[in-house]
């Protein structure tokens, strides 16, 4: 029969949907968050002293909290804005709140190599009076012998 809508023989419908396409703009996205990725590390900068330690266990569903001392004797929180530096009590309220919400959370200090041995016991023992603990101390490992 052929008629005005008679366009040709019937084709059956395509069932199946083409994934290039998809693969092509996740491989994209991948690359793009590889890159971004350690651009996105927020962190004091702080010269660790170097010692040999075994490593502590944390849970894997728990980030550690990280208080931070500078050279220049200035104290950080490792949560929101990492960069602004906190007076101990109010380091001390905002670890008292978290540890109300998550009381399992690890709490490490990292502090400079330059800064007096003071300083870093006047933070652990601000962090004990508001609940913590466990405190550990983060170090980075020495440089390999050759």
């Amino acid at each position: 029969m052929h008629g005005p809508f008679n366009r040709g023989p019937h084709r059956k419908p395509m069932g199946e949907i083409n994934v290039v396409p998809f693969i092509d703009v996740m491989l994209v996205l991948l690359v793009i968050f590889m890159i971004t990725a350690p651009m996105m590390t927020q962190g004091v900068q702080v010269e660790l002293p170097k010692v040999t330690s075994e490593p502590i266990d944390v849970p894997d569903d728990s980030e550690p909290l990280v208080v931070s001392v500078n050279r220049d004797g200035e104290y950080f929180l490792s949560v929101g804005d990492g960069q602004t530096p906190l007076s101990l009590d109010e380091i001390s309220n905002k670890v008292i709140a978290i540890l109300q919400r998550k009381p399992q959370t690890p709490v490490m200090v990292k502090g400079d190599q330059s800064v007096s041995y003071g300083q870093v016991v006047t933070l652990m023992s601000t962090l004990q009076t508001a609940g913590v603990p466990n405190v550990g101390l983060i170090s980075d490992p020495p440089p390999a012998k050759r």
